[in-house]
């Protein structure tokens, strides 16, 4: 049986060497999947914060944008997680990027987080965010964090998502 996400929050990080391995049969299974789609791509694999990372990057001409939609990235980096926890047998926390997808989250984010102080400037007691991905939340929280203001996440499953505050 796979272990499951609940599993994942133990007292250990993985190493150096398991984010390796995770980052290399991440890679493998993203290089087969842009070939099945006839796209190209350059992988690049990262380990930082206890994480493997992947980026596929392509030059401009490319058709990699098709696959940078934020929705998309996010389905793919979780069947890129499933592939990563069959072969390893543990759960992988794998941050996929596509075409500076994540980059762009994270301004579309800060807008967001802009929006939500304004509000609570003109006197809201809180503003709640849109659901979103663990990984996002903590992208959240360090933004907000930055602005000087609180936040929380709030929730289970997909429907948790962020409450700002005034300190």
């Amino acid at each position: 049986m796979l272990p499951s996400a609940a599993d994942a929050v133990s007292d250990h990080s993985p190493t150096l060497d398991q984010l390796e391995r995770e980052g290399d049969i991440a890679a493998d299974y993203i290089e087969e999947f842009l070939d099945i789609c006839d796209l190209d791509g350059d992988i690049d694999i990262d380990a930082r914060n206890g994480r493997a990372y992947l980026s596929v990057n392509a030059s401009d001409g490319a058709n990699l944008r098709v696959l940078s939609k934020p929705e998309t990235v996010t389905a793919l980096q979780e069947l890129t997680r499933l592939a990563v926890q069959n072969q390893t047998g543990s759960f992988s926390r794998l941050i996929l990027d596509i075409g500076g997808s994540r980059d762009a989250r994270q301004v579309e984010l800060t807008t967001l987080v802009a929006r939500a102080i304004e509000r609570i400037e003109a006197g809201a007691a809180e503003a709640a965010l849109p659901a979103m991905s663990s990984y996002e939340r903590k992208l959240v929280h360090d933004i907000v964090s930055e602005r000087g203001y609180v936040s929380e996440s709030e929730g289970e499953g997909r429907d948790r998502h962020t409450v700002i505050t005034a300190p």
